[in-house]
Parts: C-alpha cells; sequence; structure tokens
C-alpha cells in the first residue's frame, strides 16, 4: 500500500490552509461579489466584432451581396445581446469598489454599447487604411486579403480601435481584457488608452510596446521590438507610484521608428522623422531628421 496517498483528512487540511489565505485579500480572489467580466465571453464577442469588421474571413457565416445585411444585422444583435451583459459586470465591479449603491449599472452599459456600435463604421473605415498601409509598406504583400487573414498587425489595430471606443466611456476592466489578450495572440502590446491616427502599420510586430499616453498621428510605420514608453515613475510620500498625467511619447505624422528603437517619457518625435534600430531617446527629436547611433566596431574572424 501507497503511504503517501492524499487521503480525505490531508485534503482537509489542505482546504483549510488555502483557505486562510483569502482572509482579508481583496486582489486576488473575488468572493461574496457580483461576477467579473468572463475573459472567455470578452474573447468570442472580438470574434463577433471581427465578422462585421472583415465580414466574410472568419468562414464562420457564408456572406454574399444578398444575405450580408441579415448577417451584420444578426452579429449586432448577439453583440448587444452578450456585451451588455459583460459591460454591466464591469460596472458592478467598479461599483463594489467605489461602495457606490445607486448607479443604474445595466443603463449605463447599453448605453456605453449603443455608441460602440455606431463607432462601428468609423472603425471600419480606420481599418481599411491600416491594412492598406501594411501592403503599401511590405512590399513582401500580395494582397489585402493576405493581410488581413495572416497578419497580426491586423488582429492587435482592430482590437485596439474596438477597445479604445470602450476606454473613452471610462468601462473598467474589459477594453485592458480585449487588449492583453490581442498582447498574447500576436505579441504586440497597445495600451487601449493610447491615441493612433489613420494609417498604422506594425511590420511584423513581435514585442511592440505602446502605452497608455502615447499619441501616434496618420502614417506611422513602426517595426518589431520598437517602445514607446514610460521613464521611472515619481512617488507619493508613501512611496506609491503616482498615476495618470501624460508619461508616454507623442509621434507626429509620417514618422518611421525601426526595429528595437526605445522612445521614453513625455518627448515629441516630430513630423516626418526617421527613428534608426537601437536607438534610445528620452529627448523630443525635431521634425525631418534621421537618429542613428554610430556604427559598431564590427569583427571579422576567419574560419579555420
Amino acid at each position: 500500500m501507497r503511504k503517501n496517498r492524499l487521503t480525505n483528512k490531508k485534503i482537509e487540511n489542505l482546504v483549510g490552509e488555502i483557505a486562510r489565505t483569502y482572509k482579508g485579500d481583496s486582489g486576488i480572489n473575488f468572493i461574496d461579489a457580483s461576477n467579473l467580466p468572463v475573459r472567455a465571453e470578452i474573447i468570442q464577442i472580438l470574434e463577433l466584432c471581427f465578422e462585421v469588421l472583415f465580414p466574410g474571413y472568419t468562414g464562420k457565416r457564408t456572406v454574399t451581396k444578398s444575405n450580408i445585411n441579415f448577417i451584420i444585422g444578426d452579429i449586432l444583435c448577439q453583440l448587444y445581446t452578450e456585451l451588455s451583459v459583460q459591460i454591466e459586470r464591469a460596472y458592478r465591479y467598479q461599483c463594489r469598489i467605489d461602495k457606490c449603491e445607486d448607479c443604474d449599472c445595466r443603463t449605463m452599459a447599453e448605453s456605453v454599447l449603443q455608441h460602440l456600435l455606431t463607432r462601428l463604421p468609423n472603425i471600419r473605415e480606420k481599418l481599411k487604411g491600416d491594412v492598406g498601409a501594411a501592403f503599401d509598406g511590405d512590399p513582401a504583400a500580395k494582397s489585402y486579403e493576405e493581410i488581413v487573414i495572416s497578419y497580426p498587425c491586423i488582429i492587435a489595430i482592430a482590437t485596439y480601435r474596438i477597445a479604445h471606443e470602450l476606454y473613452l466611456k471610462q468601462v473598467p476592466l474589459i477594453p485592458r481584457i480585449m487588449t492583453e489578450c490581442a498582447h498574447a495572440r500576436t505579441g504586440i502590446d497597445i495600451h487601449p488608452g493610447a491615441k493612433i491616427g489613420k494609417n498604422f502599420f506594425i511590420d511584423h510586430g513581435t514585442g511592440v510596446v505602446i502605452g497608455e499616453t502615447t499619441v501616434i498621428g496618420s502614417n506611422v510605420k513602426i517595426y518589431q521590438g520598437a517602445t514607446l514608453g514610460a521613464l521611472s515613475f515619481a512617488k507619493d510620500e508613501r512611496g506609491r507610484i503616482i498615476k495618470g498625467g501624460k508619461r508616454h511619447p507623442t509621434i507626429e505624422d509620417n514618422v518611421t521608428i525601426y526595429a528595437e528603437a526605445t522612445i521614453l517619457g513625455d518627448v515629441v518625435v516630430g513630423k516626418g522623422t526617421v527613428i534608426g534600430g537601437n536607438v534610445w531617446i528620452k529627448e523630443s527629436v525635431p521634425a525631418g531628421v534621421t537618429v542613428t547611433t554610430p556604427n559598431a566596431d564590427l569583427v571579422y574572424i576567419k574560419h579555420k
């Protein structure tokens, strides 16, 4: 007989030990409270949004000119039903944190959702420009279809443009859930609070980071590994990070940022500037210049 069996008594003791860690903890457990938004549901809702933004690309529905109005109408109804529940949960979570007792979370959720749905035509127009920028900016791209169905930047940018609308309406949790799902899927980390203009292209994409207060103009191209981040944060008298305020770069129109460049803090990169690879920038850059680092001293060792 095995001596190290997990007996009922051992399980009971273990349950007790784990349960004791929940007492007084309001951070990583959520007990005796309204349910949080469900991450898996948010992912499915994003897929529904993609079916509206890129009809026919998912292959889940056969879309034709004669049935597209029926299909889009059906998806919008489904979105309204499913996303309103998740937004209401997010508001109820915030009410718990703020100890609010008189908010009409359901009405607030429906209002925000109506706003998002009315913004879908505008989001589609922006995504047309983003896909066009990818086609024009990547000589390897053979078609718009190839870009939409395979390029990770389109998933990340489309997700961001949806999440940004919810962020502007101060919906708790859900915008960040959306963009972090895209981050996990593509390696591209765009905070939903960033402001990004038209015709945006991220080439390759892996490792790109765009912080919350970043402002990006139109016709901007970014390569893999680039970071638009913040410097070390100021702290209050209790040693806690002071949140809020502009702390990320502003990238003006027609800028190209090459691989592994790092731009930190509330600085401005002027129009038409080219930022070279592996550059580290903590000061504003004037318009119409190219920023590079000195060439490294290369060592060539002849093979034996």
